[in-house]
């Protein structure tokens, strides 16, 4: 896996600084084509969030297993699993210091431990669709924080695109059937989906996307441990079925170690607001992999669905124009 190189930080190409005004060899040869290099950023975020949308039917397996306990194997595998990658991709992980402690610990408490809690209890009151209709719901909150924890104000377009992929969200999972827990699970697993994002701005800029999924996976791991030894117990792992163990296994792979490097690599090139639209796509990969464990055809709501998401995807995401350069004068 390729290292993310230190300019991944720097602003994307839509909100980049303009190029110098110093004339170029060659005009028309120094004008990149915006619309696939303002794009490519986007993709790991793209990959990332279809995994994490596929995890809500895949936490179905682990209803019946010990949380805990099985959530910090996850974990735990995933951490070993990222400091191999670091190693063999010779990327050097710093030691946080200050306050990037707090920061780190909060990604691993709401977006590593509560998240999960919340799924893994919030599937057993309510059908997955509302758990991810809920996650969908997080390009509100990530367009109008994200930025100004970034410095920076709200773009008028990831705001005005942010309600039209939740709604398509919505048409893709439907309400669903729920109880007033599943609904407080589903809120929870909302705003903790949010802190996985908005509490690693401050520190991806030092840490960068190897760092902060190392970092945040390795402490999610400790606390899990530590919860394990209170109110469960490690010997309760013994009880875990075929199908529970390689539901764990996915999660600790594609959905924690995959997942994790290739969505910070995503915010840290485009920043949070514009990356939180793609939290919409978490819903489509539902609904996929509940075709793909034969829940059925999706119907015509789900087809609307898809096309406004896409359509606010579309809205949200476009790269601004390239600046006009200009006229050359007559020879």
């Amino acid at each position: 896996m390729q290292t993310p190189p230190d300019s991944a930080t720097a602003p994307s190409a839509s909100t980049a600084p303009s190029a110098p005004t110093a004339p170029s060899a060659s005009p028309t040869a120094s004008a990149p084509p915006v619309g696939s290099t303002a794009f490519r950023p986007l993709v790991p975020g793209i990959v990332g969030m279809a995994l994490v949308g596929s995890s809500v039917t895949v936490s179905r397996a682990l209803v019946e297993a010990p949380l805990f306990a099985t959530q910090a194997v996850r974990y735990a595998a995933a951490a070993l699993l990222l400091f191999g990658l670091a190693r063999a991709a010779r990327v050097r992980i710093h030691l946080p210091r200050g306050r990037e402690w707090l920061w780190l610990a909060g990604i691993a408490a709401t977006g590593l431990v509560l998240f999960n809690v919340a799924v893994v209890r919030g599937v057993a009151h309510a059908e997955p669709a509302v758990i991810a209709v809920a996650v969908a719901s997080v390009p509100i909150l990530l367009g109008l924080l994200g930025p100004l924890l970034e410095g920076r104000r709200p773009s008028r377009r990831v705001l005005l695109a942010a309600p039209v992929v939740v709604a398509g969200a919505v048409l893709v999972e439907g309400t669903g059937r729920t109880d007033a827990a599943g609904v407080a699970w589903a809120a929870l697993a909302l705003g903790c989906e949010a802190g996985f994002t908005l509490l690693a701005v401050p520190v991806l800029r030092r840490h960068g996307a190897w760092g902060v999924s190392v970092h945040a996976v390795w402490l999610g791991a400790l606390m899990l441990a530590g919860l394990t030894a209170v109110f469960e117990s490690p010997a309760a792992l013994s009880s875990l079925g075929r199908a529970q163990w390689a539901a764990t296994g996915y999660l600790a792979v594609m959905v924690t170690a995959v997942a994790f490097l290739l969505w910070y690599r995503t915010v840290a090139a485009v920043g949070a607001g514009r990356a939180g639209l793609l939290t919409g796509i978490a819903p489509l990969a539902a609904a996929g992999a509940g075709v793909l464990t034969g829940s059925g055809v999706p119907g015509p709501a789900v087809w609307l669905g898809l096309l406004v998401v896409i359509v606010g995807l579309g809205a949200g995401l476009r790269p601004d124009r390239a600046p006009r350069s200009a006229p050359t004068p007559p020879a």
